[in-house]
């Protein structure tokens, strides 16, 4: 089973978690995309995805600054194990991103894959195409 989202552009983790005093939080922009993913993939009316998965994300920032690709995907990841597309992100055995050209307001599409292999992980045979 292959799904396919279209999905704001996320924060980054930079701004996705929060400290206060000795608890940390997911920030009110964190909570902002995480309720806007939700709502977007609650019309889909999915069920969670079990086994193994394979996530490709591709980036469209809004602008053409500075991004660390990887401050992005944590954010991404937890909204869709909240919106119910996996049970838990432990089920991703391969998680690609790639960044692209910049779009107005910024766009990530996501494609969760789910491995029909047999094979585990941890087999030194086991092997995905890239993506």
């Amino acid at each position: 089973m292959k799904l396919q989202f279209d999905l704001p552009y996320p924060p980054s983790v930079n701004h996705y978690w929060r400290r206060v005093g000795a608890r940390t939080l997911i920030s009110r922009q964190g909570r902002a995309f995480r309720d806007s993913v939700c709502s977007l993939l609650a019309l889909r009316r999915l069920h969670p995805l079990e086994g193994w998965l394979k996530v490709h994300l591709q980036i469209f920032p809004p602008d053409r600054r500075r991004r660390d690709v990887d401050n992005i995907q944590k954010p991404v990841l937890d909204a869709l194990q909240h919106a119910g597309v996996y049970h838990d992100d432990f089920q991703i055995v391969s998680l690609c991103t790639d960044r692209l050209e910049p779009r107005e307001g910024g766009q990530l599409v996501v494609t969760v894959t789910q491995v029909t292999d047999n094979q585990l992980p941890n087999d030194p045979d086991f092997h995905l195409e890239s993506c």
